[in-house]
């Protein structure tokens, strides 16, 4: 199996871990967390998702690849807000991911949310 690593030069990590891999037609991105986007839930949202596209770029692969999303959320309350950003992200997907979303007890450098994805490379297996 080959495997290629996906990472943005200059992006903050916070701990031993590829920013993305890509192998046998897929795609994993590690959550991403977006602290330096603000203080808000909606704010941090856009900031992953913006860092995600970025990720995804760098593959030459957008967000029209992804399968799933996992979005953590530091509070359930923060639910709506995280979701209307999100909403707006994947309106023009024909085929929008599936999705799961909880909270999580505490996240990275104290973020509000963090968002992981997976995807496909290639339309056949």
């Amino acid at each position: 199996m080959e495997k290629e690593s996906i990472e943005l030069p200059g992006a903050s990590k916070y701990g031993p871990y590829s920013a993305g891999v890509k192998a046998n037609g897929m795609i994993w991105l590690s959550g991403q967390i977006a602290v330096e986007a603000g203080d808000d839930v909606q704010a941090q949202t856009q900031g992953a998702l913006d860092k995600i596209d970025a990720l995804l770029a760098t593959s030459q692969l957008s967000k029209h690849n992804l399968c799933f999303a996992q979005v953590l959320l530091a509070d359930i309350n923060d639910f709506a807000a995280m979701n209307e950003i999100y909403g707006a992200w994947v309106e023009d997907i024909e085929i929008r991911p599936a999705r799961a979303a909880f909270a999580a007890a505490a996240l990275p450098a104290g973020a509000l949310v963090e968002i992981v994805v997976q995807g496909a490379c290639r339309t056949s297996f």
